[in-house]
């Protein structure tokens, strides 16, 4: 009896390890760099080139990296919890309020209000982004809405993972 029960801890050990291994990696926590090959790009003159993702139980952490057409970077870090209450930042003099919450599936939907000086005064940028992985989570994708006053684009970035 006691042999039975050791075998059927073991296998029970065993199937909770593969599990995690293999829940862990699908998940967005990594080091990702832009695909240009797969992504459209805009004529925009700064993009999101790298990203950073820790998912904890409680909160996303991100260093967001984006790069101007000149190849200089421009980075900054965000801790939002997955509560989705606002949370306030300010990036390069610009205030910035953010939500996020955590889906069903896994991904995870950040909400930003950005407030800028555009050459009409100031301006709101509004984004939605859906971040999620594929099935061997090799690859990260941002499904994103951008609305300002100049206009609305949408579309979808993807990233591939470094480490």
């Amino acid at each position: 009896m006691k042999t039975k029960t050791t075998i059927i801890s073991v296998i029970m050990l065993f199937a909770v390890a593969v599990f995690t291994a293999s829940s862990q990696s699908k998940s967005l926590t990594g080091e990702w760099k832009l695909d240009k090959e797969k992504t459209s790009m805009t004529d925009a003159n700064l993009f999101l080139s790298k990203i950073t993702f820790n998912l904890r139980n409680d909160s996303v952490l991100t260093v967001r990296v984006y790069q101007n057409s000149n190849g200089e970077e421009y980075p900054f870090v965000e801790n939002i919890p997955l509560n989705g209450k606002d949370t306030k930042m300010t990036i390069y003099d610009m205030p910035r309020s953010s939500k996020a919450t955590k889906l069903a599936d896994g991904s995870v939907q950040i909400e930003s209000v950005t407030i800028f000086q555009g050459n009409a005064g100031e301006d709101n940028l509004t984004t939605k982004e859906t971040w999620s992985t594929d099935a061997e989570g090799k690859t990260l994708s941002m499904v994103y809405t951008s609305k300002m006053s100049a206009g609305e684009a949408s579309g979808t970035s993807y990233f591939n993972k470094t480490k």
